[in-house]
């Protein structure tokens, strides 16, 4: 592992984490094994320590890392918003990704930054059952965001239909944070006049496709206006999200975004970093992992950056993209790594903050 990569990153982090120099150095080789080899298997990144030691006594190292350090996720959601200059109103999508290694269940519930170019994991939280989240998991997790950014730093919070209730958007609405929540049509809301009905009875009667209708709605308990937009799509299903927004018919239009925070699963386990492949079951390294994996996406983002500037990705004859914003970063650096190691290095020390304050 070259030396001028070891001390960019140990440089930078050592003023954000407070960790011991022993300890910057196995996080500076988790971050580059793990982009160098695809992989968040500690066998495989072991294989990146530097030094004379037998690879079994690497491997524990390794080992000894994740049962004893916990990386503070404000400091790291600190780094990715000042790393990725993402400090202007952003959506953010709230999701789950789980997987299961045996009988063990992993399931962390994520809160993600997804714009036009990034998809980018901000907080999180491991739960410790499997299956959805609850009100109280949901509400725990936006206050710790409300703790470090403003209410005016999200442009909406996107979720899909797992995540509804009327306590969940009760508090979503008092707190300020605009939300486009997708629902399903036998969701039971009220109308300005306090009658109840179904949305697929108070839709029953809207037959154009591709056309958006918007409703004035009240949350069940509550009487909190929110509003509803709604369109049917080509196979005949309807998109519905209810909203805070005072634009019903942005917000359906801005509620594709989520599917973000889907692609950035992908990019984290089989299309990218195979988070997967980790033997780690304790929530606190499952916690930690997370967190370096965090870093090392925003250090391929930020390679993807560097590598198109203004550009425009190019798209194939069927309209996509030939690659994803997230796989031209991770292309480029993994060639940074192997071939310039001194561009990888000033790549991270430039843009890594030398101080940190709120965004």
């Amino acid at each position: 592992m070259s030396l001028c990569l070891r001390t960019a990153l140990i440089g930078s982090l050592s003023a954000h984490l407070g960790l011991s120099k022993s300890r910057l150095e196995t996080l500076s080789t988790l971050l580059i094994g793990l982009i160098h080899g695809r992989t968040v298997n500690l066998t495989h990144i072991a294989s990146h320590c530097h030094g004379s030691a037998c690879h079994a006594s690497k491997y524990r190292r390794l080992q000894r890392f994740f049962q004893y350090v916990r990386l503070d996720q404000a400091v790291i959601a600190a780094i990715v918003v000042r790393m990725l200059k993402l400090s202007r109103p952003k959506c953010l999508a709230l999701d789950r990704t789980n997987w299961k290694l045996g009988r063990k269940d992993i399931n962390v519930l994520v809160l993600a930054i997804v714009t036009r170019r990034f998809r980018v994991p901000l907080l999180w939280s491991v739960l410790s059952h499997p299956g959805n989240s609850n009100t109280h998991q949901r509400i725990a997790l936006l206050q710790r965001y409300l703790a470090l950014f403003e209410p005016s730093s999200i442009d909406l919070l996107l979720a899909d239909r797992e995540f509804i209730g009327a306590d969940w958007m009760r508090f979503l609405v008092e707190s300020r944070v605009p939300f486009a929540i997708r629902v399903r049509q036998d969701l039971v809301m009220a109308l300005t006049d306090g009658s109840a009905w179904s949305i697929a009875t108070l839709l029953r009667t809207k037959r154009a496709r591709h056309a958006i209708h918007t409703l004035d709605l009240l949350l069940p308990d509550s009487r909190l206006p929110v509003r509803l937009a709604a369109k049917r799509l080509a196979g005949g299903e309807w998109l519905i999200v209810v909203t805070n927004s005072p634009e019903p018919r942005r917000a359906l239009q801005t509620y594709r975004r989520r599917w973000g925070i889907e692609c950035l699963f992908g990019d984290a386990k089989t299309r990218g970093l195979n988070l997967e492949d980790t033997h780690l079951t304790d929530p606190a390294k499952i916690d930690t992992l997370t967190a370096v994996l965090t870093l090392a996406m925003t250090w391929i983002y930020k390679s993807a950056t560097d590598s198109m500037g203004m550009k425009a990705i190019a798209r194939k004859t069927h309209g996509r993209r030939r690659k994803s914003w997230f796989r031209t970063g991770f292309d480029a650096l993994r060639s940074a790594l192997i071939n310039t190691p001194d561009t990888a290095a000033a790549l991270w020390s430039e843009s890594c903050p030398k101080r940190l304050r709120s965004p």
